[in-house]
């Protein structure tokens, strides 16, 4: 079974942020970043690098208030693009339970492509800012893309610098997202009983 064309184009706009994104599944991990919050703008870089994801985003956000707004809304976006981008979910493995390390740093991810979003964390950052980005902020850009993209996702990081516990969870999430939604070739349904995820 092809894969077909596994994209979406997506738009939002709020009075605290405007964003452009495209996001291509089957892609070669190209990314083109612009949020205004230099870290973050690294971490969806490897995001898109090590998921295999093809990615531009462009945000145009209140940064002169904080950081919250702009990468609550990217992931947002991201989500409703995974969600157009993967339609009736036929084909695809559906689960996928992945752990990737950063020099001390691990994060962790079990990921369940449900159609039902459920968001878990456990863990805490070492330092409170990485850059121009609250380390928080990590786990709130994972929930808010479990939130939008139909996710159900348990998450944990663990380490001494909140650098490398920030990019390990973010290549854990493009590395478990990328399993997930890889196209089974023994399969031709939607990977559900119940005939719909």
């Amino acid at each position: 079974m092809g894969m077909g064309d596994r994209s979406a184009a997506v738009t939002r706009e709020t009075a605290e942020t405007a964003i452009e994104l495209t996001l291509a599944i089957d892609g070669d991990g190209e990314a083109t970043i612009d949020t205004g919050i230099g870290f973050f703008d690294h971490m969806l870089e490897s995001f898109a690098k090590h998921g295999l994801f093809d990615l531009t985003v462009r945000c145009d956000g209140d940064l002169a208030i904080d950081d919250h707004h702009t990468i609550e809304d990217v992931a947002i976006t991201l989500g409703d693009a995974f969600e157009e981008a993967l339609g009736d979910k036929r084909g695809i493995v559906r689960f996928a339970d992945r752990r990737v390390p950063l020099d001390e740093a691990v994060g962790s991810i079990v990921l369940d492509v449900s159609g039902r979003p459920w968001f878990q964390f456990e863990g805490t950052f070492s330092q409170q800012q990485v850059g121009e980005m609250t380390s928080q902020m990590a786990a709130h850009f994972a929930r808010s893309l479990a939130m939008n993209g139909g996710l159900t996702l348990h998450t944990s990081v663990e380490g001494e610098n909140a650098h490398h516990e920030i990019e390990a969870l973010f290549k854990c999430l493009g590395r478990a997202l990328d399993d997930a939604t890889r196209i089974d070739e023994r399969r031709s349904d939607t990977p559900s009983t119940k005939g719909e995820l």
